[in-house]
């Protein structure tokens, strides 16, 4: 079964099936540059890894919260201890008593990328292409640090560089000028015109834009669609069993958005 949305489907990122999808788009994305891409050049999957002490929830913060339990004595009746002794009393119960505490967990995180590089000679990287995880939009983590910096040295016109962000959540990466209102974008900068960079709108309700994969000169452009990979993955991996479109998203759906999937749910139910 499909996805009721022609875009990206903003259900993958809320019912915690970002790690699965995204995987499998770098698969996708790779499977689908390898053949179109003339033979001077090859694309091959990279890995970056960091290791942070992360809170239960997954923030990358470091605390501790501590819930202390003061106790009365069995049997004790209110009023039967003067208060200024009472107070006494409590506070060395509370000393004493034993303390829950949360731990900080080591946790590590693994973000896949690809990279289109010479095939022959020094293999210089070419083109790095980045498909963002929730790691990458958690402002002030680890996570945002270590992809700021590689990003900035792209963006310095190292190399050609490509940016995907199929995610609602989270900060943006800081540009000079306003991101566009769209949920998502897909973003292309040339080395040659570094920092300059061509950013597309996407969304769910359209089909996600095909978007240029720059080479090396005077090689022309290959063109990369990532609607068809992105359909395939949902259809292939079933997703349909785990989502439930009838739960709210965080951040909600605008009214328009609500609307258009409450129609199209009732298409589905309609020839089902």
């Amino acid at each position: 079964m499909q996805s009721p949305f022609p875009g990206m489907d903003p259900y993958i990122e809320a019912c915690h099936l970002w790690d699965d999808f995204h995987h499998d788009l770098i698969s996708e994305i790779k499977n689908a540059l390898a053949p179109i891409l003339p033979k001077r050049y090859v694309v091959r999957a990279g890995e970056r890894s960091y290791v942070t002490l992360t809170a239960k929830n997954g923030e990358d913060e470091y605390r501790m919260q501590a819930d202390v339990s003061v106790a009365r004595k069995p049997g004790a009746e209110q009023g039967s201890v003067p208060p200024a002794a009472a107070a006494v009393l409590e506070a060395a119960d509370a000393e004493s008593a034993p303390l829950t505490m949360r731990a900080l967990v080591r946790t590590e995180f693994r973000e896949g990328f690809l990279e289109i590089r010479e095939a022959y000679g020094d293999r210089q990287v070419i083109t790095s292409m980045e498909v963002l995880s929730p790691s990458n939009k958690r402002f002030g983590s680890e996570g945002w640090f270590e992809y700021l910096r590689k990003r900035q040295a792209c963006l310095s016109g190292t190399v050609n560089f490509v940016e995907i962000d199929l995610l609602r959540g989270g900060r943006r990466m800081p540009m000079d000028d306003e991101w566009p209102g769209s949920p998502y974008y897909l973003l292309v900068c040339r080395k040659a015109a570094a920092p300059r960079c061509t950013v597309w709108r996407a969304y769910a309700t359209r089909p996600l834009p095909q978007i240029p994969i720059p080479l090396a000169p005077p090689d022309a452009d290959v063109h990369l669609s990532l609607q068809p990979l992105v359909d395939a993955i949902y259809a292939r991996s079933q997703y349909e069993i785990d989502i439930d479109y009838r739960q709210p998203l965080h951040p909600p759906l605008t009214t328009a958005e609500a609307a258009w999937l409450e129609e199209r749910l009732r298409e589905r139910q309609g020839t089902a």
